[in-house]
């Protein structure tokens, strides 16, 4: 097991386990996202219920949960190990610098995105995941077999007016993580080549950097609107 010392003691094995984690969690945010869309249907939160029933009863699903909640655990702490090993390296900074001419703003800022969005997960685990696993939540019945009505617990968080804007503030946040980290997984991991890394860059810059959050962002609006009548 030397080899998993010698890992997490360099730098360049702690970057590649952060890319690898934070390319699995994009990979998750996907499955995420597209069963959330169920929440668009309009059918009284049936859909939504009959994926979340899925998602938390298939054997192979929950094995991948786990390992879902240990990558963002193990990402946030690897960004927080290189984060501070690269200002004990150069404690003191240069009299002058203009670091916006070298490289743009999200990748400047990773640290604070990933601190905020680490709040955003910790609260909305706290909405969701803990309600689903230990809060009272109601049943729902379809077909004759009982559901857990996820779809309730959704409507009384989204029908919260600041918890919708900190979700679409959370969205605007991972966009601008994911529009540097997604290019950076890959090329940390070593995959960089004129003929890929462009269309790796335009996916990391147009469908997560934007499409997903957007996405993500309109779904507690249309619950908001919806729960207040005005759609």
């Amino acid at each position: 097991m030397a080899w998993v010392t010698q890992t997490l003691s360099s730098s360049l094995g702690r970057k590649v386990i952060m890319s690898l984690t934070g390319l699995f969690l994009c990979s998750f945010l996907i499955v995420h996202m597209a069963g959330n869309l169920q929440l668009f249907k309009g059918d009284g939160g049936r859909a939504f219920n009959e994926y979340t029933y899925f998602m938390t009863h298939n054997p192979l699903i929950m094995t991948v949960s786990y390992l879902l909640y240990t990558s963002i655990l193990v990402h946030a702490l690897m960004a927080f190990i290189l984060t501070r090993h690269n200002q004990a390296s150069r404690p003191v900074k240069y009299a002058y610098s203009k670091p916006e001419a070298n490289s743009p703003w999200s990748s400047r800022n990773m640290g604070i995105l990933g601190t905020i969005l680490l709040l955003f997960i910790i609260i909305h685990m706290r909405t969701f995941w803990y309600e689903m696993h230990f809060g009272a939540v109601p049943m729902a019945e379809y077909d004759g077999k009982q559901y857990k009505d996820l779809y309730a617990v959704v409507k009384v968080a989204f029908g919260e007016l600041w918890y919708v804007t900190l979700y679409v503030i959370c969205m605007v946040a991972i966009g601008f993580h994911l529009a540097h980290g997604f290019q950076s997984g890959f090329q940390t991991i070593g995959v960089r080549h004129k003929k890929y890394t462009p269309v790796i860059e335009f996916v990391g810059k147009v469908f997560f950097a934007v499409l997903i959050p957007a996405a993500f962002a309109a779904m507690p609006i249309y619950v908001y609107l919806q729960v207040h009548h005005i759609i």
